[in-house]
């Protein structure tokens, strides 16, 4: 795992910035997070889905490239009424 894939990461998913996300991510201890939200900001060490909720307050989850990289967290890209599974040229080699 270098910086460079990382960055890959990053930038792959830079465009995606203001859609909608399905997200799947392993807790540990056979505990899967299924949620739906907006991936809301990229930054240099991590991003930010904001989640859709029924209350008021609106809740916030981060994620570091590097889950992406090891299959921690998996994202679907819901744009324009179609699902796909984020991928990046540099994650199908890891």
């Amino acid at each position: 795992m270098t910086k460079n894939s990382l960055a890959l990461i990053r930038s792959d998913l830079n465009q995606f910035v203001g859609e909608k996300i399905k997200l799947k991510a392993n807790s540990g201890r056979q505990r899967i997070i299924e949620k739906e939200g907006i991936l809301e900001q990229t930054y240099p060490n991590l991003f930010v889905i904001k989640l859709n909720s029924e209350k008021q307050s609106q809740k916030r989850i981060s994620f570091t490239y590097s889950d992406i990289l090891t299959k921690t967290v998996e994202l679907v890209i819901c744009s324009q009424g179609a699902e796909k599974k984020f991928s990046c040229s540099q994650s199908k080699e890891a």
